[in-house]
């Protein structure tokens, strides 16, 4: 288990628009916590030693502790102490979008390592998806997605040669495909069709998302089509079974012909 980490005493807000005080403890903990200071499993310091860091209350810090239990950053464990949470994301699945545009606006900090960029023969059933005329290559980009700075999914994007080459002279440590190809491309997403499953992480896999061999992964395989209903990237989505959800409604009666 790792040493407990240091703080810095907090400052205290002036003026008629400053938080409370149990909110600046929360949000100067918080702020720790998502810029990866603090690492997941790792052990906070104790409400006596932050009451005299933050000059505050003991009520006051176990109220900030506990807005940020409620929101999943932190965990305790009886008679042990409070512990950093591992990230655990929930993304909705009422419309298309992207892991950071759906992960940013919750706090989380994201961010992308390319593991490659090459041109291939694309495996048999992604050329049957996306139409690909027999003997044609594709472009194959594959990245592991962060959040928080832990890798959470493991994405191998195929897209036609033309567009995945002008997506590879673009960031794709920063920014999302799907943010490029609308802002820099031109190019206009539609709809995505997505059949979710699971499978135990390869060698391969389990070594770039940080899990053993055979730990339980999230596949999901997506096809997103452009506004004229063209196949414009087809992908496999590997999400640590730990960190990710995926969330929708489903409504009892369903109009005639929305089914």
């Amino acid at each position: 288990m790792s040493a407990q980490p240091r703080l810095k005493p907090a400052r205290r807000m002036v003026g008629a628009a400053a938080l409370p005080f149990h909110a600046q403890v929360r949000e100067s903990l918080r702020a720790r916590i998502l810029d990866g200071s603090w690492l997941p499993d790792q052990q906070l310091p104790s409400e006596h030693e932050m009451t005299a860091l933050f000059a505050v209350s003991r009520i006051t810090v176990r109220q900030a502790l506990q807005d940020l239990q409620n929101e999943g950053l932190i965990y305790r464990l009886h008679g042990k102490g409070t512990f950093v949470s591992r990230p655990h994301a929930t993304q909705d699945l009422v419309r298309l979008q992207s892991f950071g545009e759906a992960m940013r606006p919750l706090g989380y900090q994201t961010f992308n390592k390319l593991v490659s960029v090459r041109d291939i023969a694309p495996p048999a059933a992604v050329a049957e998806r996306m139409g690909t005329k027999r003997g044609s290559q594709v472009c194959e980009i594959t990245r592991v997605r962060f959040l928080n700075k832990e890798p959470v999914s493991l994405d191998i994007s195929y897209f036609a040669l033309p567009i995945g080459r002008r997506l590879a002279s673009h960031d794709l440590t920063g920014r999302d495909l799907f943010v490029i190809l609308e802002q820099d491309l031109g190019l206009r997403l539609g709809h995505a069709e997505m059949v979710i499953g699971s499978q135990l992480a390869e060698e391969g896999q389990a070594r770039l998302l940080g899990l053993q061999p055979g730990a339980a992964l999230l596949h999901v395989a997506r096809l997103t089509c452009d506004d004229k209903g063209h196949p414009l990237v087809c992908e496999h989505l590997f999400h640590r079974g730990d960190s990710y959800h995926y969330r929708l409604r489903v409504d009892r009666n369903v109009p005639p012909g929305a089914a």
